[in-house]
């Protein structure tokens, strides 16, 4: 087949740079973070829960109750703080990524 050119076709329109894609993280990701976010928080207050029954139940006194509860939830709550510390600081460096990603492009 044969092309039919104009004499005074308009020029071809001046390009763009190219953008970089901006990835952002799946839903899915996002999705799982949140679901083991509360099945930990939720196992944390069940295991709570439980060593309170249980040393209320073989102590007879507040100090021995408190020592044995605090001991514990000090080790949960060190878990917990540094499972939540680590989502934080993936979804930290996500953004700075994206952010970054978004200034290249911007430059080129």
């Amino acid at each position: 087949m044969t092309q039919a050119t104009l004499a005074g076709a308009a020029p071809a329109p001046a390009q763009m740079p190219a953008q970089a894609p901006v990835h952002k993280p799946a839903l899915s990701v996002d999705m799982a973070r949140i679901r083991y976010g509360s099945a930990l928080i939720v196992a944390a207050f069940a295991l709570l829960g439980l060593v309170f029954g249980v040393a209320v139940s073989q102590f007879s006194t507040a100090s021995d109750v408190t020592a044995v509860v605090g001991s514990v939830t000090t080790v949960v709550g060190t878990i917990i703080g540094a499972f939540f510390g680590v989502q934080a600081g993936a979804s930290g460096k996500e953004a700075a990524e994206a952010g970054r990603a978004q200034a290249e492009a911007g430059r080129a």
